[in-house]
């Protein structure tokens, strides 16, 4: 049976008050004619300013930038603008609700990289879900963009996607799903080890959920120095033992799991350090119980976590959500936008996991001295987080040879 269809304002009307026959939906109000618009940054009062602003002035930039192509940069928005492509396939709690249903995301997507990063992005949804199309798609329109930010694309295709466009394009590209959410983690755990006085080679870590999130997190977290992390989909721990794995998961068995767990995540959470919830559903009391003494808990699903934080509270050191009525929200907004900021500051040619590291620590330093446990992360409205992590991505970039200027 089809799901009611509810409309929140009839045809006619466009004001922002709701009909009478229905209740006012604030939601719906906002997201009237779409949040966004494009804005000239050059006024045209006269024919002098349309003459420089259009033709013939104009000619005389494009045929600089035909004879020396590194002049787009400076001579149109490129080197300040990021596509943020999606085939709406993995939206929000969504799930593949498709390209129309998913520009609301993308649409907010945009906006937040402007509110918090300073950098222009446009919404880009496919009518496709062919990998390959896709590819093909973002690399004919990449001329037009410094950046592109894969946003809500399936696993595993978003790993492949992913890869492939940075193998034929030298702009930066950044599944934020995946590396948003896994810089975000690594700076809130950097902190919550760092308030219990221990470090991250101290920490065995279990990852609830093997998509996008799942795997890059475990992938980074190792990569920064982790002891240990495994990871479970729904049907256990993976691990090497387990025929039923993808090629993506038979990588991440070879990399995880360095203490043999097998079996279901309840059972991995026995003496575990770390819990980190990115797959939704319930993880049980009696397991979150299970885990070391000075545990951390990041149940990560909106807008129902794992682990409630009532309950988490009563076993867990640190405890983070990703919503934002609870304390230490990990937030994407903390990264993406400081990360491309910094990205395209220095027209880096692609996005390291060095230049993520950097962004990782930077977003951890900005706690500082005022670190507690219900202070690992700050907030996305700190005014602090972007320049930092803008500095220290560019720095990174220098240092590993991946900038252009």
């Amino acid at each position: 049976m089809a799901a009611e269809i509810v409309n929140p304002r009839s045809d006619s009307d466009n004001s922002t008050e709701g009909a009478a026959d229905e209740p006012f939906d604030p939601a719906f109000a906002l997201h009237r004619g779409g949040k966004m618009a494009v804005q000239a940054t050059v006024p045209i009062r006269d024919k002098d300013d349309l003459s420089l602003a259009y033709t013939p002035g104009v000619a005389k930039v494009c045929s600089a930038i035909a004879e020396q192509p590194e002049l787009v940069h400076d001579y149109t928005w490129k080197s300040q603008v990021v596509a943020v492509v999606t085939d709406g396939t993995a939206v929000l709690g969504l799930g593949d609700i498709g390209p129309e249903a998913s520009l609301p995301v993308m649409e907010g997507k945009a906006i937040l990289f402007k509110q918090f990063g300073g950098v222009d992005a446009v919404p880009i949804a496919l009518a496709t879900t062919d990998t390959d199309e896709i590819v093909d798609t973002v690399v004919r329109l990449a001329p037009s963009f410094g950046g592109v930010n894969l946003e809500d694309i399936s696993a595993p295709r978003c790993f492949e996607i992913e890869r492939k466009l940075q193998e034929r394009l030298d702009i930066p590209v950044f599944h934020d799903d995946q590396h948003g959410t896994a810089v975000v983690t690594l700076a809130a755990l950097r902190n919550a080890a760092k308030l219990t006085g221990r470090g991250l080679g101290d920490l065995r870590a279990v990852i609830s959920g093997a998509g996008a999130a799942g795997v890059a997190i475990a992938k980074f977290l190792l990569e920064a120095g982790l002891g240990d992390v495994a990871v479970a989909d729904r049907k256990g721990i993976v691990s090497r033992d387990r025929e039923d794995l993808t090629p993506v998961k038979r990588e991440l068995a070879e990399l995880t799991n360095r203490a043999g767990l097998s079996g279901s995540l309840e059972s991995a959470l026995a003496g575990a350090d770390v819990f980190i919830g990115v797959s939704g559903g319930t993880v049980p009391e009696p397991a979150v119980a299970s885990m070391a003494p000075g545990a951390f808990v990041f149940a990560m699903a909106n807008p129902n976590p794992e682990v409630h934080p009532d309950v988490a509270h009563k076993y867990a050191a640190v405890v983070a959500t990703g919503r934002s009525d609870y304390p230490n929200q990990i937030n994407n907004v903390l990264a993406f936008p400081g990360i491309f900021a910094g990205a395209l500051q220095v027209r880096a040619s692609r996005i390291t996991e060095g230049m993520k590291i950097a962004a990782a620590n930077a977003l951890a330093d900005v706690v500082g001295d005022q670190l507690a446990a219900d202070y690992v992360i700050p907030s996305p409205f700190d005014e602090r987080v972007a320049p930092a992590v803008t500095a220290a991505v560019a720095a990174a970039a220098r240092a590993e040879g991946v900038a252009r200027r």
